[in-house]
């Protein structure tokens, strides 16, 4: 039996949901997702360790019974708005080759010109830092200010009086 192949089909069936707010629980995801098919496995990360611990990741793995229901659930909820943030939703094998592009890049490009990737890497490095300079220097000459102000004590007692209110 090839395992392998095991694993490539469960993946065809398993999506990843990321950009989750973090006042979405494990059941709103099942909620969400059951109206696309059966589900067959829910995985809801949480962190285990740190500061953020027991607070959830963010993210999760929702697998179908068949590929079909996946590739459904895919078309129809990627980029929906949940509390204000758009879903991103995609087969989790494209999860797994989206995160192996980059450094598959990098070693093709070192092929190519023979040992100066790292060189080309820096070259596009410094453009984007280029790019983002001027962004931000276009942005302070219109007026905005990229800086968030600094909080004094008093905006804090503020903060805590206003803190209870539900909104």
């Amino acid at each position: 039996m090839d395992v392998k192949g095991l694993e490539g089909d469960k993946l065809e069936n398993r999506l990843y949901v990321g950009n989750l707010d973090f006042r979405i629980s494990e059941s709103d995801v099942i909620k969400m997702f059951s109206p696309f098919g059966k589900i067959a496995a829910e995985d809801f990360l949480w962190h285990t360790r740190g500061p953020k611990q027991g607070e959830p990741r963010g993210y999760a793995f929702v697998q179908y019974t068949t590929k079909e229901e996946a590739q459904l659930a895919k078309e129809k909820m990627n980029g929906k708005l949940v509390c204000g943030r758009p879903m991103v939703v995609h087969l989790a094998s494209e999860k797994s080759s989206l995160d192996s592009g980059p450094s598959q890049r990098a070693l093709k490009d070192k092929k190519l010109t023979g040992g100066s990737a790292s060189r080309s890497v820096q070259t596009d490095r410094a453009a984007k830092v280029s790019a983002i300079k001027s962004k931000l220097k276009s942005l302070e000459e219109e007026g905005c200010s990229t800086k968030k102000p600094r909080l004094t004590p008093n905006d804090l007692t503020v903060t805590r009086e206003h803190s209870h209110k539900k909104f």
